[in-house]
């Protein structure tokens, strides 16, 4: 046994639980981009370290220890530092505002109506329509609030039949027709572009996201709506 690697492996371990309490107590689904990027040039130092002969334990402990060292130091400027957090850790970024798509914002954190979409449907949100604001944070999770009339409340309570909810489906993303889905749907291009006309919108290319359901018919978010 190389009793050098097993001290290498001893001293990256302790390295780790080193950083992980400067980080703080954190799942990792709020870890952000910067704390990502701490463990893995941890990570990295010890898989370079670990093998090599001649590293020797002493280089060892001082690249973790200075790399320790300067993440304390971070951590510490943006505790005390409040215009350094953004730059640093980033800040959430309003995706949806009073319903409306904020293209812009969707558009500087690279993130596409379909990926959106899909963000949704993991928190149990099958059209935007039912959300009132949603906030992309830092650690890349979506912060959703729905409009109260879309939070459940039992139908025995009100003392009517519920209406029964069909899947949305993205028919126009960024100004294209998504052929693809009209087909899945079974619908037409001369079939959209009649009900758009209907919700007075003439042109496809002013359109940045238009959804479509059986229960819910169309919802559009124009660019002008988003890039205010």
């Amino acid at each position: 046994m190389d009793t050098t690697i097993t001290i290498k492996i001893i001293a990256g371990f302790i390295a780790l639980l080193i950083v992980l309490r400067i980080m703080g107590k954190k799942e990792l689904t709020q870890i952000t981009p910067v704390d990502f990027v701490y463990l893995l040039v941890l990570g990295g130092l010890m898989e370079n370290a670990v093998y090599d002969k001649s590293v020797t334990i002493w280089q060892v402990l001082y690249s973790l220890g200075l790399w320790s060292v300067l993440i304390f130091i971070l951590e510490l400027l943006v505790r005390n530092f409040e215009w350094l957090r953004p730059i640093v850790k980033g800040s959430p970024s309003v995706i949806i505002n009073e319903g409306v798509l904020n293209i812009k914002s969707l558009k500087k954190n690279k993130l596409e109506s379909e990926q959106l979409r899909s963000m949704l449907r993991l928190q149990g949100i099958f059209s935007i329509k039912e959300v009132k604001y949603a906030i992309l944070e830092p650690s890349g999770d979506l912060s959703v609030m729905e409009y109260e009339r879309e939070r459940p409340i039992t139908a025995d309570m009100l003392n009517m039949e519920p209406k029964e909810t069909t899947l949305s489906h993205l028919v126009v993303d960024e100004g294209e027709i998504q052929y693809n889905v009209l087909s899945e749907i079974n619908k037409s291009e001369e079939w959209l572009i009649d009900v758009l006309e209907e919700h007075g919108h003439k042109t496809i290319k002013d359109i940045y996201y238009a959804e479509w359901s059986e229960s819910d018919g169309l919802i559009v978010n124009n660019y002008s709506e988003g890039n205010n």
